[in-house]
């Protein structure tokens, strides 16, 4: 396959749309500039076309070895992943305290944006020892932190979030793992945990587990959570490792996808381990490991989306096949490339909206969470806490579900060829899939948008997002040039509005009614989410139409999201509309 990093739309995204620069005030990020991030992104662009692309398919077809309960990873992922330790990718936005760089999460979501494109299964390991420094960073004691956080930022050890047991997924309130605490302050843990990314592997010398865990006495479901680090080898004072804890790999999954990333069955077997903060607190801490890696799932659809679109593109100008509808486009050849075909076009702008869209929500999503973590002012800092509270389902669900959709349309450009294993895009469509299961499945975040985020706080967290769309829109409705954005885009607004409304109403007298209408709300949030930043782009390309050929596509991009997909917001208004009793009609045993 082949791949370029879109540096120059990433550009247009962090300058034009986002002003990163105006993040250099904030403390910490003087030195962020674009023109810091710009260099940044080039050079491990670079990288990961070098040293992670070659490696995409090799993860495929080898997968990881699982051995008497040792696991090695796909031949040379070990040596790129010390490369991209020593270039400093994996501490991007770890403090510089622990020996990282300090940057902005939008910078490195950007990066990471390049790292799913190029091998996925690859960048789950260190996105899942982000997240757990993240975690420690924000719940743990102070001697957790200096023991632990400067061997994850740095890579050397990795980490991962150990949640689903084999009897409960998302319902972690039935939890069976337990955790004995010890005179010494120590936990002995003990229990099954399944589905743990990087759970084991040969990449790090020793690996951070957060366990969620009940302890003797706890209260039932949910309220009784706790978390308890335990690592993979009990670290000494002097931070090197120690004896060997007692808990072990029984056994990796065989997968659709990603299979260069080791999901494991983690057994502790009274294993050591330290509390995260207070008893029974547990599952808030697990949301601050959680909701970044939402917002990093979503991501992984735009990264594979991407790259489908790109060799999707490459392949429709080079296959022959078919005359061009107005006559022939190459006379002297026996047939035209495939490009020349509208129903092509069609799918190829399909991929191209939601792609460069959905790069625009996801980045939006990143400054949002510096913000909610930088800004100077306090109330600022909190209001975009509750913006990126709302965003964070929507940029999981929509993104994910784009990104499953974007990588099945690549395969039909190719036709027969897609299908097959040669040209790699069946591969993009099995690891997509994951994305919409991972971290609470999308029908999970639907219910956690609707049944949550709408109502909470009567409305508060709704007009943090609601606010900024409807001033765009008063701003910009008399502007001759915007009509034919803001007009449907006005509409789709009032749209949502309304099906919030009837969901806020119907759901009070029957819950089904928000059960059934969840998914389709999601989605008609999704697009109005994407229709914002492309109203917004939109704008940005009419001022510089004429100093470049790129606004003046993305302007038609722009008008093709418009015209062909924001309509999309009226079929799930209307399915939302219809209620649940269809839903629910059939007994269960009648199914």
């Amino acid at each position: 396959m082949e791949y370029k990093p879109p540096l120059k739309d990433m550009k247009f995204v962090l300058d034009e749309l986002l002003d990163v620069n105006e993040m250099t005030s904030f403390p910490g990020y003087e030195e962020a500039s674009i023109d810091m991030m710009e260099m940044i992104l080039e050079e491990l662009g670079e990288g990961a076309i070098r040293s992670w692309l070659p490696l995409n398919k090799i993860g495929d077809q080898e997968g990881c070895k699982f051995d008497n309960g040792k696991v090695t990873t796909p031949s040379g992922f070990k040596e790129v992943y010390r490369q991209t330790c020593e270039s400093g990718q994996a501490s991007l936005s770890c403090e510089i305290e622990h020996g990282g760089q300090g940057l902005p999460q939008v910078l490195e979501m950007a990066v990471n944006e390049m790292a799913c494109s190029t091998n996925l299964s690859l960048a789950i390991y260190f996105t899942l020892a982000r997240a757990a420094y993240d975690t420690v960073m924000s719940h743990g004691s102070e001697e957790m932190k200096e023991l632990y956080l400067p061997k994850l930022a740095s890579g050397e050890w990795g980490g991962t979030m150990c949640l689903t047991e084999p009897h409960c997924g998302t319902d972690l309130g039935i939890i069976k793992t337990r955790a004995e605490p010890i005179k010494d302050g120590t936990y002995k843990v003990t229990g099954t945990k399944m589905f743990i990314s990087s759970g084991e592997h040969d990449l790090t010398d020793n690996i951070i587990h957060l366990v969620l865990a009940k302890l003797p006495g706890a209260p039932k479901g949910t309220r009784g959570i706790s978390m308890i680090l335990v690592p993979k080898f009990i670290p000494k004072e002097d931070g090197t490792n120690g004896e060997r804890n007692s808990l072990s790999c029984g056994s990796i999954e065989h997968k659709m996808g990603v299979k260069g990333s080791a999901t494991c069955v983690m057994n502790y077997d009274g294993a050591t381990g330290w509390i995260v903060g207070e008893p029974n607190k547990g599952l808030e801490y697990m949301f601050t490991m959680m909701n970044r890696e939402r917002i990093a799932v979503g991501l992984t659809g735009i990264g594979l989306g991407e790259i489908s679109y790109q060799n999707a593109l490459l392949y429709a100008k080079e296959r022959i096949q078919g005359r061009d509808l107005k006559g022939a486009k190459n006379p002297d050849e026996e047939a035209d490339p495939i490009i020349v075909h509208p129903d092509v076009r069609r799918m190829l702008m399909r991929m191209r909206c939601l792609v460069e869209g959905g790069r625009a929500m996801v980045l939006w999503a990143a400054k949002v969470h510096d913000m909610s973590l930088k800004h100077p002012d306090a109330k600022k800092r909190k209001e975009a806490g509750e913006l990126l509270e709302m965003l964070t389902p929507i940029v999981k669900a929509f993104l994910t579900d784009a990104g499953s959709e974007i990588c099945n349309i690549g395969i039909h450009v190719y036709g027969g060829h897609g299908y097959i294993q040669e040209h790699g895009m069946e591969q993009l469509i099995r690891d997509a899939r994951i994305g919409t299961i991972w971290e609470g499945t999308n029908g999970i975040q639907a219910m956690d948008l609707a049944g949550r985020k709408m109502p909470m706080h009567t409305g508060r967290f709704l007009r943090r997002f609601f606010h900024p769309i409807l001033e765009f829109i008063d701003e910009n409705k008399n502007d001759e040039e915007m009509k034919e954005f803001i007009e449907p885009f006005s509409k789709g607004v009032k749209g949502l509005q309304k099906t919030t409304l009837y969901l806020a109403q119907k759901g009070l007298g029957n819950p089904y009614e928000i059960g059934a209408g969840a998914y389709d709300y999601l989605q008609q949030f999704g697009y109005v989410t994407m229709g914002y930043l492309w109203a917004k782009m939109a704008k940005i390309a009419l001022s510089k139409k004429d100093e470049d050929v790129f606004y003046r596509n993305k302007i038609i991009s722009a008008r093709f999201f418009f015209e062909r997909m924001f309509s999309q917001t009226i079929s799930h208004a209307v399915a939302i509309a219809s209620g649940s009793k269809t839903t629910m009609a059939i007994d269960s045993e009648d199914f």
